[in-house]
């Protein structure tokens, strides 16, 4: 994937568009509803763009990238990136146009959906209620909704309609209109300031495999006129969201068939959220379940060297996985998981970052996953603004020569008794330095534990 600096430069020009007319109603739900998915900075970059637009109007006056940059107090490599995240969140739309003047950008900024859409948009509301918990949705929710006030018996409808109330055309006004086509057909070119109804989040149906899909719904004499285009994006969507195979999928669709041989939309959505809660401690989709996002990749050819491969792997298998994987198969359990999102979360540290972490810490801790030690690592690395694989493991490596040469310069004299397991990738040289060597007395717990001592302090340094 190119760099930053390849898509966007600060003499870069820009102007803001909007999509719809944009209300001060729409500031509350950006604040409260999105900004806990996409994070402050993509919400001030929204806001400054809002900000460029004169009161009523749809155009703003063009700028450069690098006035962005002085009034976000941020660089440009941050403002790209929550450009990206805007985008993929339905709150911007991007065009560039290159000449020999340089590039120019029109940024189209949506209106949110409003809270309704929302909390029924069945993507974005499960991870909002993952993101902020229960209790905090379910306040969310009062916030933006009423009691209905049921209309007392007593009162009695008199509204009255339009022809009541005004008159038909009179000859005089279709004439007019008549000799003033032309003028009204001027004003056709330009735009009227109002606002069009938003859409939700609507992933690709094309990432979908729907002729496998209905293959098996044949198979089942399901009607191939019941895959409505509707009940394809809700597939899509489900798909995406809980990592269901087309395989999988026929089995909530059989059981969201109604005597009608119509596909229900809901039941469909409950048969997938109760299958994922179930085959993952009744817990909804979070971060654990993402991949490295596309804006921090670095093994975009196809790979060759055995770190390479890694790297890719890395980059492309969620941090539950890669757990689960390097336990041998066997499932974390809930407080592990609740340390890999925490970290996540704290530390923001991209998934594929957190998948070397997770292999460091199981490696060096006799495939312990404590709290404290994988904190210690985050919070280094987090300070040292790792957003890649290959930074996260040269990070490790580092770590790795700093900790072996704080034993040769030590004080004690005394052969090492054990020597950890760690990853091969751990040697630049490509040597076997991962396999673990014999013990050779009765005081493996005690050198264990000095060894695990010496790594904490280095890390702490």
């Amino acid at each position: 994937m190119a760099q930053h600096w390849q898509e966007l430069i600060p003499i870069d020009r820009y102007s803001v568009t909007s999509n719809g007319l944009l209300h001060d109603y729409d500031r509350k739900v950006l604040t409260f509803l999105y900004q806990p998915l996409i994070g402050s900075t993509c919400l001030s970059l929204y806001m400054t763009l809002w900000a460029e637009l004169e009161e009523n109007r749809l155009w703003s006056e063009s700028s450069t990238h690098h006035l962005l940059m002085n009034l976000l107090s941020i660089n440009l490599k941050d403002i790209y990136e929550a450009r990206l995240k805007l985008e993929g969140i339905g709150l911007l739309k991007t065009f560039v146009k290159s000449d020999e003047s340089g590039r120019t950008f029109i940024y189209e900024i949506h209106p949110p959906l409003n809270p309704e859409q929302f909390f029924l948009d069945g993507m974005l509301n499960i991870y909002l209620y993952r993101k902020i918990g229960k209790n905090h949705f379910s306040r969310l929710k009062r916030f933006f909704s009423d009691k209905q006030k049921p209309m007392e018996e007593d009162y009695e409808e008199v509204t009255r309609a339009f022809q009541d109330v005004f008159a038909s055309a009179t000859p005089g006004s279709l004439q007019y209109m008549q000799d003033n086509k032309e003028d009204l057909e001027a004003e056709h070119q330009q735009e009227f300031i109002g606002r069009q109804e938003q859409k939700t989040i609507q992933i690709n149906p094309n990432t979908f495999d729907f002729e496998l899909l209905i293959a098996g719904l044949n198979e089942s004499l399901v009607p191939q006129k019941a895959l409505t285009k509707k009940v394809k994006e809700v597939i899509s969507n489900l798909a995406f969201l809980y990592g269901i195979s087309s395989i999988e999928m026929k089995n909530f669709i059989l059981g969201a068939i109604n005597e009608k041989d119509e596909i229900d939309i809901e039941d469909l959505r409950k048969g997938a959220r109760d299958w994922y809660q179930f085959e993952n401690y009744d817990q909804l989709p979070s971060l654990i379940n993402r991949t490295q996002p596309a804006v921090h990749q670095v093994q975009v050819t196809e790979p060759k060297t055995q770190e390479e491969k890694l790297i890719r792997l890395y980059e492309t298998t969620p941090p539950i996985v890669i757990f689960k994987e390097l336990s041998g198969g066997v499932e974390p359990s809930v407080s592990n998981l609740k340390i890999i999102e925490e970290v996540m979360i704290k530390y923001k540290l991209p998934p594929g970052v957190v998948n070397v972490l997770i292999e460091v810490v199981l490696r060096k801790t006799d495939m312990k996953f404590t709290k404290n030690f994988v904190e210690s690592i985050a919070s280094h690395w987090a300070r040292l603004k790792i957003k890649t694989v290959k930074e996260a493991m040269e990070a490790a490596r580092k770590e790795e020569r700093s900790v072996k040469e704080s034993k040769k310069t030590g004080k004690s004299t005394k052969k090492p008794i054990r020597t950890e397991v760690i990853p091969d990738w751990f040697d630049e040289n490509g040597k076997d330095s991962g396999k673990e060597q014999t013990i050779e007395n009765d005081k493996e717990l005690e050198a264990k534990k000095r060894e695990l001592d010496e790594m904490l302090k280095a890390f702490r340094k």
